[in-house]
């Protein structure tokens, strides 16, 4: 439970048809089962106590009793465990000589309380209305009733809430609830409910399944809530109906753990921190007017460490699947060609100037600029390509930005600007056997110089080269790199550059094999800046190996700045995705690199040209990202120092 991790369950206990006792045993295996294994909140099916399917029978007084025994046995057999437990079953109200199909939110022996089904249905294979009466919706039914000896409320106004663990506020539905225009959870997740449990008894039809889904995934989505869905299964009458159970866990659109056609459990962690960090982030996520009061009911249990399942990708901007990975890579392209698109055509540039290096960033950059000119219908020939050797610049870069510029029909500029860095150099008075940081952004500077002159000759703007992950570590020179018309690749992390670049590579195998060999080539190129002296020929100044590998950063980038996740849980994240190639003080080591440069370099990133937002992370000041360029980075430093 430390981090906000809490483990929870969908379980489909195997049962018989209006067997209460049999059933109950059944119902508190399952839980000590879960209880093994960490659940601390687990949501069985609806009515599994007696069997959805007993239809008639939910009228006798016999079974009635028989549910109440079967709740009082199960409470006895769990009295130890302080799992949070949802277990279906008819309850008959003495109070209004009613029955509601109920959920009884059980801890330590106790029923928190009773939450009637709201939504009955009676339309095809369904005829709930015939046994039970429906809740009335938040705002219905409200009252008390005794029950296995203890006076409990019966209500579907109550939230359950851990003192505890304050972000973790449970709410209940039932089955048909999420398949109406306004789902009870609606109004739960709106009053604080974190974690919403469904109790279902949905039968299995072909195509339902992934309707069944998409509801769950998207309920969970629109409330930014974790959902825990359980269906009844095996056991239940196959008069008429087959049920499959069919459990899911969701978290805010995302489906975490799934299964079908099997009893047991299916387990997986909701970060409620995130969800709550995502409610405070989005405004629009208020009560509506009008929205009757809820009331909570406290509950306490046990924080320990909640072992972690759920996947944890270790390159969150870029899929793991290649289809997947192909239609983002395509959908990115297309994203930013538009952006740049639409800046060409309003400015009326002329041309669209590139200054090509031979590495990633700037390859990707001409290629989403050839994009933009096909969509233009303008000829690759109004993209000026310029390569500006200087003293750490590679016979290997040259040579394929040269031909990158060739293959894509560019029109192409090489300018040498060593002379012209060495006479500045004279002018400041900079020596050329000191290679400072003077020395490297002199030439930095003195390329933007050249590109904004060449955009002005010709009529044109310049297109920014700089990557998401470069501006987030401030490794870019202020007024250099730094500075551009419109900066197509703001967006976009340097892990999703070399899969964009790998995906027009492969995309152009076929009809432009040169191109392709030279993009393969690029990629597998070191990242570097190149402005120290070439050793021998070969790069001698490797990013990576200076500020860290780009895959930890832009891992860090995303817990840390969209999900606002405090540096020990960003660590504990890494340790899960990519402790198998590096060792905690390594990944300790550049999240405090990270948090350092991250804090020290907002200045530039205070006055960035403009570029298009791709993804879910972008630094633009007058968007996702606005932070004083003063801000002190001593309380994350400290965290990390504690650790």
């Amino acid at each position: 439970m430390r981090d906000g991790f809490i483990k929870v369950a969908a379980g489909t206990p195997r049962i018989r048809v209006a067997d209460c006792r049999y059933n109950a045993e059944q119902i508190f295996t399952l839980m000590r089962e879960a209880d093994k294994q960490g659940v601390k909140v687990l949501c069985l099916p609806e009515l599994c106590l007696t069997g959805y399917t007993c239809g008639d029978l939910f009228l006798q007084d016999t079974l009635l009793k028989g549910a109440e025994e079967g709740l009082a046995t199960i409470l006895e057999a769990t009295k130890n465990l302080d799992m949070v437990a949802a277990v279906g079953l008819p309850v008959g109200d003495k109070w209004n000589n009613k029955v509601y199909n109920c959920a009884a939110v059980i801890q330590s022996g106790h029923i928190l309380g009773l939450v009637p089904k709201t939504y009955l249905p009676n339309y095809g294979e369904f005829y709930e209305q015939r046994w039970f009466t429906p809740s009335g919706g938040v705002g219905g039914v409200d009252h008390n009733v005794t029950i296995c000896g203890q006076e409990v409320n019966i209500s579907s106004n109550g939230l359950f809430a851990c003192t505890g663990m304050e972000d973790l506020v449970i709410g209940v539905e039932i089955c048909e609830d999420l398949w109406a225009p306004d789902p009870p959870s609606n109004a739960l997740a709106q009053a604080g409910a974190t974690i919403i449990l469904n109790l279902s008894a949905s039968n299995e039809t072909v195509g339902k399944a992934a309707y069944r889904r998409a509801l769950v995934t998207s309920q969970s989505g629109r409330l930014v809530c974790g959902y825990v869905y359980a269906d009844a299964g095996e056991g239940e009458s196959t008069t008429d109906l087959v049920f499959a159970g069919h459990n899911m866990i969701a978290e805010n659109g995302t489906i975490l753990a799934e299964r079908r056609f099997a009893s047991g459990l299916t387990v997986s962690e909701v970060d409620v921190k995130r969800l709550v960090y995502e409610r405070r982030r989005m405004n629009t996520f208020q009560p509506a007017a009008g929205t009757p009061e809820v009331w909570r009911i406290s509950f306490d249990m046990d924080l320990t460490d909640t072992h972690l399942t759920r996947p944890v990708s270790p390159t969150p901007f870029v899929p793991q699947d290649a289809a997947d990975r192909a239609e983002r890579c395509n959908e990115i392209l297309c994203i930013a060609a538009l952006g740049l698109k639409k800046r060409l055509e309003h400015t009326g540039a002329k041309t669209a100037v590139v200054g090509l290096s031979g590495g990633l960033d700037s390859t990707l950059a001409v290629l989403i600029t050839a994009v933009s000119m096909q969509m233009l219908g303008r000829p690759a020939s109004d993209i000026i390509a310029v390569t500006m050797p200087c003293f750490g610049t590679t016979d290997r870069t040259k040579s394929n930005a040269v031909l990158l510029a060739e293959r894509l029909g560019c029109t192409l500029k090489a300018i040498d600007i060593g002379r012209a860095v060495k006479v500045h150099f004279g002018d400041i008075g900079q020596s050329m056997e000191d290679h400072s940081i003077t020395f490297e952004n002199g030439q930095a500077r003195e390329r933007t110089q050249v590109l904004m002159d060449i955009a002005n000759q010709t009529g044109g703007l310049v297109v920014g080269t700089g990557d998401l992950s470069e501006l987030a570590l401030g490794w870019c020179t202020y007024n250099g790199d730094h500075m551009s018309m419109y900066a197509v690749n703001a967006g976009i992390p340097k892990t999703l550059v070399r899969h964009l670049v790998s995906f027009v590579s492969d995309d152009k195998e076929a009809e432009d094999p040169q191109l392709s060999t030279v993009l393969a080539d690029i990629l597998d190129t070191p990242v570097s800046p190149e402005l120290l002296p070439a050793v021998g020929g070969e790069i001698a100044q490797r990013t990576e190996d200076l500020v860290g590998p780009y895959e930890l950063h832009d891992f860090y980038l995303y817990y840390a700045v969209r999900w606002g996740f405090s540096p020990r849980k960003v660590l504990r994240l890494a340790q899960r995705a990519l402790g198998d190639r590096y060792d905690r003080d390594t990944l300790l080591k550049w999240l405090k690199n990270f948090y350092r440069r991250f804090f020290s370099q907002q200045f530039k990133r205070s006055c960035l040209p403009d570029g298009p937002k791709v993804g879910s992370v972008a630094l633009s000041p007058r968007g996702d990202w606005r932070m004083p360029s003063d801000a002190v980075a001593d309380l994350w430093l400290e965290e990390l120092e504690e650790l």
